[in-house]
Order: structure tokens, then C-alpha cells, then sequence
């Protein structure tokens, strides 16, 4: 089944200039976020996603468009995050992303990046294993099917469905006890 829409190769220039300028019209942002959780830093995450782009650039001609667009620019952001952080993003606890400092310069998408992360239910989220992290991220956020999710991650679909569920299992449970331990104070 072909993707429809702007997640079709179709809807997009066969020039890869012009393509390139339309997929990061599109999907900069996402880029973008993607990045920044893998990273939890701004300028790293930056040059992360002019390497996804200068990649679908280079790679525009050979694509297929066998994917969606958006899960082709996903694999080779999870991709590109994952040479740039190596084994260190798997043995890592995630950095608190509140405790990173912050340049003196603001503007919207700062601001939006900080609301998200102060979000309890991020807090509880870095706390869990970056694979479960990353299915959760990819699954909730990007909004990717349980097949993309496999196919940007070269894990099998199965391991995707079961990271989820197992991810939203330790979430509730991390949560409950949360929400135990205030109860307990109050009384």
C-alpha cells in the first residue's frame, strides 16, 4: 500500500533541490524534535537534522517511495542519532532535560521545548529505558504505526508492539507510586 498525501514521494518535487527545500518546510520541526530527544541538546540536535536532510538530499533520486516520507526522514534521523550518541544513548540514564542550561537567547520553539519538558509524564518517561522511550516517542508523538516505528528502528514489529506495551505498563506503575506517595503525605 503506497502512502497518500505529503507522506507520498509523489507530492513532493522530483528535483532534489527544491525537494529538499519542501521536506524541510514539512517536516523541519519534527526533525528537529527527534533530534532533541535522542540528544536532549539544542545545538546538537541543529546539526543532527542538517545531516538528515543533506542525507535525503543526497539519497532523494534512489528513494522509492516504498515508505512514507516521514517514516523514510525518521529512519534516517533514528539513524543519524545513533552514529552521533554510539553505545552511549543505550548505557546512559537520559540527562534531566529541566537541569540543562539554556543560552541566553529565546524564542518560541525554546520556550515550546522547555513547557514539554517541565511535563510530569516526561519526567516519568526519561526515567525508562531509551528503547522503551524511543517506542513511546516515535509511537505517540511522531505518531508512527507500529510497522513504521520497526522499519525506522530496524527492529522487528514485534519488539516494537512489545516495547509499547511494556513501556506503558512501567509508566502506569511509575505514575501509581507517584500518586501513592503524594497520597501518603497528605494524610
Amino acid at each position: 500500500m503506497k502512502p497518500a498525501g505529503l507522506s507520498s514521494k509523489e507530492s513532493f518535487s522530483k528535483d532534489p533541490a527544491q525537494a529538499l527545500e519542501q521536506l524541510m518546510e514539512a517536516f523541519g520541526t519534527v526533525v528537529l524534535r527527534t533530534a532533541y530527544f535522542y540528544t536532549k541538546d539544542r545545538h546538537l540536535a541543529e546539526d543532527i537534522s542538517q545531516e538528515v536532510f543533506l542525507r535525503a538530499y543526497r539519497n532523494w533520486t534512489s528513494f522509492r517511495g516504498d515508505s512514507a516520507v516521514k517514516t523514510w526522514l525518521t529512519t534516517i534521523g533514528v539513524n543519524v542519532c545513533r552514529d552521533k550518541m554510539g553505545v552511549r544513548m543505550y548505557d546512559e540514564k537520559p540527562t534531566d532535560p529541566v537541569k540543562l542550561e539554556h543560552g541566553p537567547s529565546f524564542n518560541v520553539e525554546d520556550e515550546a521545548l522547555r513547557r514539554l519538558e517541565k511535563s510530569e509524564v516526561l519526567q516519568h518517561v526519561l526515567r525508562l529505558p531509551i528503547a522503551f522511550q524511543e517506542a513511546l516517542y516515535l509511537y505517540y508523538y511522531l505518531e508512527l504505526s507500529t510497522r513504521e516505528i520497526a522499519e525506522a528502528t530496524a527492529s522487528p514489529e514485534g519488539t516494537v508492539r512489545n516495547r509499547l506495551h511494556r513501556a506503558r505498563e512501567a509508566l502506569a506503575r511509575a505514575m501509581n507510586e507517584e500518586e501513592t506517595k503524594h497520597d501518603g503525605y497528605g494524610s
